[in-house]
């Protein structure tokens, strides 16, 4: 697997100063972790969802997560669980996905479900790269964690495989400010317990507003929520702390993907788009994609990484805005040469300040993500790679 990895080599090295590393479901967790990038959910109903796999996987997909959990309805869990082994076994005999599948996480309801699918998954486990735990605290956690290391030992695959888990932050303790500091500590300790098995932890920001009857409109960002802004800004202080005691916390979910009325101006600034790119900017405005870029550049600006995506549409602006320009590659380049241990330093492109020992963390973590999402060419900015990833997908925006 490659991010960009569906545009044509020599548009690749147009747009990028040092392309995507390739990576697979065996690649270290930490590397996982980041190139999870904009994960895409997926009710487990869906009846063509092996092609849905696929279809999305020649699309620049990097990681799925089909859903037993809030998409489907009560009564359908049990027809969901044997229409997702019949998709798994079909996935299998795909070449496509047999070669090259995304990273692919089963969102279940129960811990007993963990184990009891992946007996039935068979040989085509092998396919499955873990599972996404619900409303996640210490008392509900614990119990999914070690189902999930039983599944692990459960599943008919090669010698080495990996099952991880990925905790979904979204239960109303976090939210009551009386409970959120004991909710949270209970769950460091817990994911600090089963290190080795959490790849990520996500948000489930729309659990947190249904707890006080609250939805963001697309006019509006997670971060223009008070009381969501407040929970993120404490999950990411307690379990995203550059230390290494942190781990990746993924972006919120946003919510809309069709025309909706507008009561505020649109967000995306015209002069990026001028020329060709200008029916790009109105197909994303279109589709209230400009507030999900504002979003995104929200997310990694208060320490998350990656996103929760439930349409196609997301994917790309997601993975366009995560690849480092060549100026915060040139930054973090400088800020961590072995031969400074303090100071500080003019930027190559003399705008600003690099402190060396407080920005180290930053450039520490901007190469990670250089590694996975790449290093755009000096002149390519994200309206450039949206271009061409969109062209690349035969015009999806």
């Amino acid at each position: 697997m490659r991010h960009f990895g569906h545009i044509a080599p020599e548009v690749r090295r147009r747009l990028f100063h040092r392309e995507p590393c390739t990576f697979s479901a065996q690649s270290p967790a930490g590397l996982l972790a980041v190139a999870l990038g904009a994960t895409l959910y997926s009710p487990a109903t869906r009846p063509r969802l092996a092609e849905d796999v696929v279809k999305q996987a020649d699309r620049g997909v990097m990681s799925m997560v089909l859903c037993l959990e809030d998409s489907i309805g009560d009564a359908d869990v049990p027809d969901a669980e044997e229409n997702l082994v019949r998709q798994f076994a079909a996935l299998a005999e795909l070449p496509r996905a047999s070669d090259d599948p995304p990273l692919l996480f089963v969102r279940v309801r129960t811990p007993e479900q963990i184990p009891d699918l992946t007996r039935r998954l068979g040989p085509a486990a092998r396919l499955l790269s873990g599972f996404v735990l619900p409303k996640f605290t210490e008392e509900r956690g614990v119990p999914f964690l070690e189902a999930v290391a039983e599944a692990e030992s459960l599943a008919e695959t090669a010698d080495g495989h990996r099952f991880y888990a990925m905790p979904v932050l979204e239960s109303p303790e976090l939210m009551h400010l009386e409970t959120r500091r004991e909710t949270l500590t209970g769950i460091a300790r817990t994911v600090d317990k089963y290190r080795d098995r959490v790849l990520a932890l996500r948000l489930g920001v729309t659990d947190f507003c249904s707890t006080y009857g609250l939805r963001r409109t697309p006019d509006m960002t997670a971060y223009d929520v008070q009381i969501v802004a407040s929970v993120i800004a404490d999950v990411v202080n307690q379990l995203a702390r550059a230390d290494g005691t942190g781990f990746t916390v993924s972006g919120p979910v946003w919510e809309y993907f069709r025309v909706q009325q507008r009561m505020f101006k649109p967000q995306l600034r015209r002069s990026p788009f001028l020329g060709q790119a200008e029916e790009l900017r109105t197909a994303l405005i279109e589709h209230d994609i400009d507030g999900l870029l504002r979003e995104i550049e929200l997310d990694r600006a208060n320490g998350l990484l990656g996103k929760t995506c439930i349409h196609p549409s997301h994917v790309l602006p997601v993975h366009a805005l995560s690849v480092v320009s060549h100026e915060e590659y040139s930054d973090a380049r400088d800020i961590l040469r072995p031969e400074l241990d303090g100071g500080v330093l003019r930027s190559a492109y003399t705008n600003k300040m690099n402190e060396v020992k407080p920005h180290r963390a930053w450039a520490e973590r901007t190469l990670e993500r250089a590694e996975v999402f790449g290093v755009a060419a000096e002149d390519v900015g994200f309206v450039e790679l949206l271009t061409a990833g969109n062209r690349a997908e035969g015009g999806h925006l």
